[in-house]
């Protein structure tokens, strides 16, 4: 009897999970022992962190996308559809596309991130932000006629992807402006919903005399509650208001509803065992990248690590031995501290990350590996 392996979504941990097992489970592919179906709701992959250079002039969005097609193994059933209910219980999924039900042995669920910035009254029409395509473009085009006036960069709940991304902007919009001159016409204010600017203690901490080096404003404990587009005001919960020009937002996150409504956890996070990621609702489950609810950012670098645990649990059960392989918890991450240079961190479960100092070597590394993901996303390095 072949087993079947589902993975549904072919963001990073998607794609790099389906191209490990065609590697790892190479034989039992060929003999029909097993069978790998990927499907995701859109026919290319999308690399997020290109979106973050947009704004700036540095990339576009072509930079960001390659078709499925060029990146998964010919071994994988490639299939664009999407899932509209999963019957854990019966293990099997349903479509919206084919309106037929696909059966699995395993289900790996790496449904990724969803924008919701309808929860705040006004996001949608008086802010901009770069965590969407057509958002980094009109962030862009706001940018170039944006010469004077107060510049916002408001964190709207946590948590969401890449978590140094909006620390980035920041950094990145001030030195921009002042390569332009105008840094001395514009105020910079950076708001995060907690009392510290950052939600890992350590980066907060590091980040902070850097904000006052370079004369940004921070307002922490700020929760966005409202926004006035025409007033261009922004309000908090904690009855504070801030005037704005130019305002750019992190918007609030969320999972997708069929993973709440399969019971697989909250706000379309599957709860899992942090270290094997199965999901605890349900056997013969997996989760990972942002759908897997650990507790670490939501980052690509999880993801691929994570991809690399689930490939080999699932390549030992599905060769009927002890599936030993478990997730420590590591994530890095390049920061971007201005237009030239960058930090690094790296951490883990037990690790707390200590960023190294900035540099320019360090920036051309993150650009380095921006270009080099397309062979991460194909299993390659």
């Amino acid at each position: 009897m072949t087993e079947h392996v589902v993975i549904v979504g072919a963001g990073t941990g998607g794609t790099v999970l389906a191209n490990d097992l065609a590697d790892r489970l190479e034989p039992e592919l060929d003999a029909g022992d097993v069978r790998v179906t990927l499907v995701n709701d859109d026919p290319d992959h999308v690399y997020k962190p290109v979106w973050l250079y947009v704004p700036f002039g540095q990339r576009e969005l072509d930079d960001g996308r390659r078709p499925l097609d060029d990146l998964v193994d010919d071994a994988i059933d490639l299939r664009i559809d999407r899932v509209s209910d999963i019957d854990t219980e019966a293990q099997k999924l349903e479509s919206m596309e084919g309106s037929d039900v696909i059966e699995y042995d395993y289900l790996v669920l790496a449904t990724g991130s969803t924008l919701e910035p309808d929860q705040i009254p006004g996001l949608t029409e008086g802010g901009h932000n770069y965590y969407s395509e057509s958002g980094a473009t009109e962030l862009r085009d706001e940018l170039l006629e944006f010469t004077e006036g107060d510049l916002v960069l408001s964190v709207i709940g946590t948590s969401h992807m890449c978590p140094a991304a909006p620390l980035e902007f920041v950094f990145m919009a001030d030195d921009w402006l002042r390569e332009r001159g105008l840094r001395e016409d514009v105020d910079i204010t950076y708001t995060y919903p907690i009392q510290r600017l950052h939600g890992n203690p350590h980066i907060a901490e590091w980040a902070r005399p850097i904000m006052e080096e370079r004369d940004i404003q921070v307002e922490t404990f700020f929760n966005a509650e409202s926004i006035d587009p025409e007033a261009e005001t922004i309000t908090s919960m904690e009855g504070s208001e801030l005037d704005y020009d130019l305002l750019v937002t992190i918007p609030p996150h969320g999972g997708v509803d069929l993973i709440e409504e399969a019971g697989l956890g909250d706000d379309g996070w599957v709860d899992v065992d942090r270290h094997t990621l199965e999901a605890k609702a349900a056997e013969n489950v997996y989760a990972l990248g942002d759908t897997a609810d650990t507790g670490v950012p939501k980052a690509g670098s999880v993801a691929h690590y994570q991809a690399g645990v689930v490939g080999q649990r699932l390549a030992s059960e599905i060769r009927g031995r002890p599936a030993t392989a478990t997730y420590d918890g590591k994530t890095l991450c390049f920061i971007e501290t201005g237009m030239d240079a960058a930090s690094f961190v790296e951490f883990d479960y037990e690790k707390p990350p200590s960023p190294v100092p900035p540099s320019e070597k360090l920036h051309w590394s993150k650009l380095a590996y921006n270009e080099s993901y397309w062979l991460t996303a194909r299993g390659l390095i």
